[in-house]
């Protein structure tokens, strides 16, 4: 296999290792962390010949299990993280999907974070279900709850995303990032493709719960930094 298979037989098995038994609460971000390190040190190794002839690919992100978590609310930082483009689809039958696009290892990286960030978000919810705090809130009240802890989470962990984007981003790995975004722009202007940015829709939120998950998020980056 040549160094591109290498590095996406890697990410796979990174997936099928953290994804075979669920989410521990800090792995998520050690992901994050352990992707990095191998896009990075992928990357460095191009030439800028082989970067002239990349070509990027398109894939599709969509939750096949019935409860949904807000995923969009970090998927911006998830692509960002993984140098990638990201937008939303609707289908024939008016549901939503992400489409990811980017350099083959790259789009391999931004999916199995989204994986992993999916995963951990719908186990931290399990665990704030039993916590007494949820238990304070009144049966009509507790689906808000539910969406304001995720929302809270997901928000924390594309902050944290953001913030370990911008420490990678020194020396070679900030000349990194400037070819591949004129790789990705180059490909997007040959394919003609309009994307405009959605506005941000209001939406009523729990402030109790939403600052749980905000909480959660910050938790899990500080079992992440002790396990690393």
């Amino acid at each position: 296999m040549d160094e591109t298979d290498k590095l996406r037989a890697r990410i796979q098995g990174l997936r099928a290792k953290t994804l075979e038994n669920g989410c521990t609460k800090a792995e998520a971000l050690l992901a994050a962390a352990k992707v990095a390190e191998l896009l990075d040190r992928y990357g460095l190794s191009l030439s800028d010949a082989e970067f002239a002839t990349a070509r990027c690919e398109r894939r599709l992100y969509t939750d096949a299990r019935n409860k949904r978590v807000p995923i969009g609310d970090c998927i911006g930082a998830i692509a960002s993280f993984c140098d990638c483009r990201v937008w939303r689809e609707k289908t024939a039958t008016k549901e939503q999907r992400f489409a990811f696009f980017g350099l083959p290892v790259d789009v391999d990286a931004a999916h199995y974070l989204t994986e992993m960030i999916d995963a951990a978000l719908r186990a931290e919810l399990g665990r704030f279900k039993t916590s007494p705090a949820y238990r304070d809130f009144r049966h009509p009240e507790r689906h808000l709850a539910n969406t304001s802890f995720l929302v809270g989470m997901a928000v924390s962990i594309g902050d944290r995303l953001m913030t370990m984007k911008a420490e990678r981003q020194t020396g070679d790995g900030r000349e990194l990032v400037v070819i591949k975004t004129s790789v990705l722009d180059a490909e997007l202007k040959a394919m003609n493709l309009q994307l405009c940015e959605a506005a941000n829709a209001s939406r009523i939120i729990s402030a109790d719960a939403y600052d749980a998950g905000e909480a959660a998020g910050l938790t899990m980056e500080l079992a992440a930094r002790k396990l690393a």
